[in-house]
């Protein structure tokens, strides 16, 4: 099942699809259950209230404002170098422990908005990655039970100043330009896809030519991995977010670099997901 967090004239809304289109309700209907992620933060039953959903009237996704899953996650948790053809771009040897770094809420946008390129640099790249949101609290959590932790999956580009990145050890300022982060266009049920969405194809397009191309189940740390390792140090709160890596291709490592400017398409396609879509502007 795909769910989507929007709003239309003001008002919140939510709308579910499981194959027979698009229904949903807004705040200003009688029986709407929450946004999307009101609904995880209360550690709601998303399937059962989008199959409520499916009695609701149809919505027209090209009529209303998608907004992120999440739009403020209590914590965004993003991983690097999670893939080896990624690894071997970089010139760097297989970690022993994943990289894990922060993101910010000021830095996502939403499905179709545009991803800005700020004044003070043009190396703009692209990260195709897969985003997992936690619906289930837990602090040192055991990997056999961590996917019961998921509250669903996404798409997610980790749009990245390499300059600003590659200025420190740490990765912080060029992760967090705001309007970098686009996260979308909805979150999909565990259900839907196999365990720990594994073994589908994640594919990074820049203006219709494939950039990225591999699979989920080459992760070197896999999602119930992740989620084992972090919550080692800090409680997963609902709503939290980690975004697990991107494969090979990134701008940065192509020679010449190629980088993302204003009047360029990104997609982001995850086989069983869908595609995130977003053009690019100057800020």
């Amino acid at each position: 099942m795909r769910i989507i967090n929007f709003e239309t004239g003001g008002s919140p809304g939510i709308a579910a699809d499981e194959g027979s289109g698009w229904h949903g309700l807004t705040q200003r209907d009688g029986g709407f259950p929450g946004t999307l992620p009101e609904l995880i933060a209360q550690g709601a039953d998303l399937l059962r209230i989008g199959r409520s959903l499916g009695q609701s009237p149809a919505v027209d996704l090209n009529a209303v404002r998608l907004l992120p899953p999440v739009p403020v996650p209590p914590k965004i948790l993003a991983v690097g170098l999670n893939y080896d053809d990624h690894l071997k771009e970089s010139g760097l040897k297989k970690p022993d422990y994943p990289e894990i770094f922060a993101r910010f809420a000021t830095s996502l946008i939403a499905h179709q908005e545009p991803i800005r390129r700020p004044r003070e640099s043009t190396a703009l790249d692209y990260e195709a990655e897969l985003a997992v949101v936690i619906g289930k609290p837990g602090r040192r959590i055991p990997r056999e039970q961590a996917l019961d932790h998921v509250a669903g999956y996404s798409l997610f580009n980790d749009a990245s100043l390499r300059d600003f990145q590659l200025r420190t050890p740490q990765w912080t300022m060029g992760k967090n330009f705001d309007g970098t982060g686009s996260f979308g266009p909805w979150l999909v049920t565990p259900d839907a896809v196999p365990p720990g969405a594994s073994g589908l194809r994640i594919q990074g397009r820049l203006n219709g030519r494939v950039m990225q191309d591999s699979r989920t189940d080459l992760l070197i740390f896999s999602v119930a991995t992740l989620i084992e390792t972090i919550s080692v140090a800090m409680s997963l709160e609902r709503g939290d977010v980690i975004i697990t890596g991107t494969p090979g291709g990134v701008g940065a490592a192509r020679k010449p670099p190629v980088f993302m400017k204003a009047g360029d398409i990104f997609e982001v396609d995850i086989e069983g997901l869908g595609v995130l879509t977003n053009p690019v502007q100057d800020d």
